[in-house]
């Protein structure tokens, strides 16, 4: 079978860079502190990209079975 006129969209990426400034604050830290543990002057900033990552909420939502909507689809170009 082979269709023609059918065209697949790529997947939309979400931006996920909501605890950005937090990891770029612990970076910098890490590398002007020399300290790559986190345990030294940089115990505050480690401690407030922690936070962060536990509190963000992704918005994973459980992936729907949309096979009906492209059989759907689908079915325009069988008849």
């Amino acid at each position: 079978m082979q269709f023609k006129k059918l065209k697949v969209r790529p997947r939309k990426e979400a931006n996920l860079t909501v605890c950005g400034p937090q990891l770029a604050l612990m970076l910098n830290c890490f590398t002007a502190k020399n300290d790559i543990h986190g345990m030294g002057p940089c115990q505050d900033s480690a401690k407030a990209l922690f936070d962060c990552m536990r509190t963000v909420d992704l918005g994973r939502a459980k992936p729907r079975n949309t096979i009906n909507y492209h059989l759907m689809r689908l079915n325009k170009f069988l008849k």
